[in-house]
């Protein structure tokens, strides 16, 4: 791996093709590769629009999290910044993208503009499987059938794509980043191409950090052919960093500092998730499997354990040494595996990041298995090994597979509930006159029933009541004592001062509010309640 340039290898192209890959003369939409990669696509994609499709889901509230990245962006439009002007504990990389959706609500109204972004974030999770299938086009039809298959169906890319969350948006990113680096199974000769991978993968670190996870990978399989190689990738990925970050860090450093960073590394757990937990759905068995905690942590530690063994069990099958599309692929997987197994919390959207490279490290593993050793030449095709209906076989049971298990998933989203019913929504909408001061402690209420903007002196432009307890509760929320920090006190004290209603969840609202004896004697000496939405949620007005 020294050197500055990449040379294919002798009798064979940078762009190999084998088994299933289209010979000369073939028109390459009709080849069963390219097939197999619009298939896969379009299942996926069907997977994840029929979730949207369920009552409510599509102008609803099914998640806490999109209301501040969404909330953010409609902050954005009207003039007000991250960071300075209100708390977000995320880059702002998600704000920037959801700005053209955010535009559009200023004529269609909040709850539309938050479905646009859905159905963005949707289009974003459905790419990343045409992505993947491109980058292993060249190597055949088994390993684009499971990588593609896979990231199809996994449930952990099917719950973080049914809204505006981080990682269908951080997945792409670095997809596209890993494409323009990648020529086949070797890292592209271009230096231009490697500061634009660059710019992509520091994108995604602007969207979210986990991204320096794959960019770690590449800097050391670049430094491996040539330092200066590696420097043009690192300075592209800086660039796609720091161009989106840093106008908003220069408009307020110290806020910025208190959320983007101490918020998260100085974050306060009260407990870890649970191991067991972290496995079910980083392999998505929980979703097919019904066993015990103990079935349950061994049968996911041993899937672990293989599809991180698998390239290099191959390998030492096939005595092929490993490319850099191989190496990307297992030691992406391996170190997200790694980190998402340290951090302190783990939530359900999580594996949407690993999905793509544990996809990638199954198939690119069966391709070694599968994939006879003679050499391919460019200029013919692949050579007649007798063995294609093998691979026609494999690929079509991995099809038969990937198919019945969409089966289930379909049917568990055909039972999904908003968790805000659309009675109470239009409730809201009949009580609360537009450009009333609303304040609540899930932001996706106010966007889901069009009350979000306020024409109200004064009124708190919060989007995030977490965040908020984090970055000024020295990450500490409300369930870990962020009330007894002065700044926290005085933004709550201040929101409920000016607030005209108050909308509460009834489950969450203690661990999101930093609640004190005086502010919960003022919220009850003032505040009366004038709608409640069965367990859910609670409304309340101002009694003066």
């Amino acid at each position: 791996m020294s050197g500055t340039r990449v040379t294919p290898a002798a009798g064979g192209s940078q762009r190999d093709t084998a088994g299933g890959a289209n010979p000369a003369g073939t028109r390459r939409w009709s080849d069963p590769v390219t097939l197999a990669i619009a298939g896969f696509t379009l299942l996926g994609l069907a997977l994840r629009l029929f979730l949207l499709s369920r009552p409510g889901y599509l102008l609803g509230v099914t998640q806490y999290d999109d209301g501040p990245y969404f909330g953010s962006a409609l902050r954005l439009v009207h003039g007000a910044l991250p960071y300075r002007d209100f708390i977000i504990v995320q880059p702002p990389g998600i704000t920037l993208l959801m700005t053209p959706a955010a535009l559009l609500a200023q004529v269609t109204g909040t709850a539309w503009g938050m479905a646009v972004g859905r159905l963005l974030t949707v289009a974003a999770s459905s790419a990343g499987i045409l992505i993947v299938g491109l980058l292993v086009r060249h190597r055949g039809l088994i390993p684009v059938s499971l990588a593609c298959g896979i990231l199809a169906i996994f449930p952990g890319s099917l719950v973080a794509a049914h809204t505006v969350l981080l990682e269908p948006w951080l997945t792409l990113f670095c997809l596209i980043g890993a494409l323009v680096l990648l020529d086949g199974d070797r890292f592209a000769a271009s230096g231009r191409r490697l500061v634009w991978a660059g710019v992509a993968f520091g994108f995604a670190g602007a969207v979210e950090v986990w991204a320096i996870l794959p960019v770690l990978v590449v800097v050391v399989l670049l430094a491996f052919q040539a330092v200066h190689r590696a420097a043009r990738f690192v300075a592209g990925v800086a660039i796609g960093f720091l161009v989106p970050v840093i106008p908003f860090a220069l408009a307020a450093p110290r806020r910025f500092y208190n959320s983007f960073f101490a918020a998260q590394v100085f974050r306060v757990v009260p407990s870890r998730t649970p191991v067991e937990k972290r496995l079910r759905l980083m392999t998505g068995i929980g979703q097919v499997l019904h066993l015990g905690s103990t079935g349950v942590l061994i049968l996911s530690l041993a899937i672990v354990a293989l599809i991180v063994a698998a390239l290099p069990v191959a390998w030492l099958v096939t005595r092929r040494p490993l490319t850099n599309l191989d190496w990307f692929a297992v030691g992406s997987c391996t170190l997200i595996v790694a980190a998402f197994l340290w951090y302190a919390q783990f939530f359900l959207h999580f594996p949407a990041f690993l999905a793509p490279f544990l996809g990638l490290s199954i198939g690119l593993a069966a391709a070694r298995l599968t994939r006879p050793a003679a050499a391919v030449s460019a200029s013919t095709g692949p050579r007649s090994t007798g063995r294609g209906w093998i691979q026609w076989t494999v690929a079509g049971l991995i099809t038969l597979g990937v198919l019945a298990l969409a089966i289930p998933q379909a049917s568990q989203e055909r039972s999904v509930t908003p968790r805000v019913s659309a009675a109470a929504l239009a409730a809201v909408r009949r009580i609360v006159p537009p450009g009333a001061c609303v304040l609540t402690d899930q932001v996706s209420y106010t966007i889901a029933a069009d009350r979000f903007y306020s024409t109200a002196p004064g009124c708190s432009l919060l989007v995030d009541s977490i965040g908020t307890d984090y970055a000024l509760g020295h990450g500490r929320d409300a369930s870990s004592g962020a009330a007894r920090y002065p700044a926290v006190d005085a933004a709550w004290r201040t929101a409920f001062d000016h607030a005209q209603y108050v909308w509460l969840s009834v489950k969450y609202n203690p661990r999101r509010i930093a609640w004190t004896p005086a502010l919960r004697s003022y919220f009850h000496q003032h505040f009366h309640r004038v709608l409640r939405d069965g367990k859910s949620d609670v409304l309340y007005a101002r009694t003066s």
